[in-house]
């Protein structure tokens, strides 16, 4: 597993954190013993080493809580606030899906900024197609595809929104982006949310809309023996999960699985919980809103479908990128989620991007350090595309 991480005072521990119900056990990385002073006779014993900072004390939670956002994320949270965003859990679903987003932050930075978008991403093309869903309606997916002849790798990505909110415009920029960097077909895929349609009817969407891309791949100009998962937050899960179901339903494994800041437990006093509860545009009041809406009653968040870093059938997963932003109540889900993976022997790479919080993703026109996931993103997935 490869861990990369800043050397930031602020930076997340190198430890890895996998909570268990019965308690807590930390793999700690540890710093080099200091030089010692020449001696007059003896030498003096070497001084243990010093532990990392862990991040599950106070210090280490004060620490993760000093975070600040750079100068770039702040501008795109306080255009947020200009365009009157209310705070996720403080209006109803019907009305939260109305508030703009931190996309429409984004844009109406660009906009007053001058930016245009990259001639890369927007030579795009795009089309609605339709799948049915798991209850037997009708869901659209849009295809996103690159200029050349094909037939081009598929990715499968799954937008974030908590189950909740949002939808396959919000995200556009990531699907967009991914598009462009992989030279690959992303189908990004609208499934069904709460509270009109709670748990687990997301999941079965997910897998349902992902067989029925892979049987008709063909018409996508896509090849599904190339083909790869990716989602963000609650899509993160599922991009998960979807790959989980393949590899037990003997449908067509995915060769990579991105999974951006997802949601992989169900414990809301995890590091990050408590250094960013209160941390924009997700917040632990949030995460606890996304829950009451999403789930019929709190005892399904123990699903494993839900509670991903407690699964104890991992193996046989294939490579996974996780990305996590440093200013995120869901940064200690990626992290343990990642532990799990590694101790059942999975092949992932883990990584937290520091000065960002959740949504940054998409953000490559305004954030530089958006733009470097996206490029560790798509450097990933496209080696394993192209194997």
């Amino acid at each position: 597993m490869r861990l990369l991480r800043s050397t930031s005072p602020l930076a997340v521990s190198t430890a890895l954190v996998l909570l268990a119900s019965q308690g807590a056990v930390a793999q700690q990385a540890t710093a080099p013993a200091t030089a010692q002073e020449p001696a007059t006779t003896a030498p003096a014993p070497a001084q243990a080493p010093a532990a990392a900072t862990d991040p599950e004390t106070t210090e280490g939670i004060d620490a993760l809580s000093e975070a600040q956002p750079t100068a770039d994320m702040q501008s795109v949270l306080d255009k947020l606030a200009e365009l009157g965003a209310d705070p996720i859990g403080t209006l109803s679903p019907e009305e939260q899906r109305q508030e703009p987003t931190p996309a429409d932050a984004v844009m109406a930075l660009m906009k007053d900024r001058g930016i245009s978008m990259d001639p890369k991403l927007a030579a795009i093309a795009t089309r609605d197609v339709t799948y049915t869903d798991a209850g037997g309606g009708q869901q659209p997916i849009r295809i996103y595809t690159p200029e050349g002849s094909g037939p081009f790798p598929l990715i499968v990505y799954f937008h974030g929104g908590g189950w909740v909110i949002a939808d396959i415009d919000t995200y556009d920029a990531s699907a967009r982006a991914l598009a462009a960097g992989t030279e690959a077909v992303v189908a990004s895929v609208e499934y069904r949310k709460g509270p009109e349609n709670k748990f687990p009817a997301f999941h079965e969407d997910a897998n349902a809309a992902y067989a029925w891309l892979i049987e008709n791949s063909g018409s996508l100009n896509a090849d599904a023996s190339r083909v790869a998962v990716a989602g963000e937050s609650a899509g993160g899960n599922l991009a998960i999960n979807v790959a989980l179901n393949a590899r037990d339903n003997k449908l067509t494994l995915p060769r990579h699985i991105l999974s951006v800041y997802p949601i992989a437990g169900n414990e809301m006093d995890t590091p990050s919980y408590q250094a960013h509860a209160d941390a924009k545009p997700l917040s632990k009041p949030a995460m606890e809103w996304f829950a009451q809406n999403a789930f019929t009653d709190m005892s399904q968040a123990t699903d494993p479908r839900v509670d991903l870093k407690d699964r104890t059938d991992l193996a046989g997963l294939p490579p996974v990128t996780i990305i996590n932003a440093q200013i995120d109540p869901l940064l200690s889900d990626g992290e343990q989620l990642a532990a799990a993976l590694e101790e059942q022997g999975v092949n992932v790479e883990q990584k937290t991007y520091e000065g960002v919080t959740h949504e940054f993703f998409g953000m490559g026109a305004v954030v530089p350090e958006a733009k470097a996931a996206v490029d560790q993103a798509t450097t990933a997935l496209k080696q394993s595309l192209t194997e």
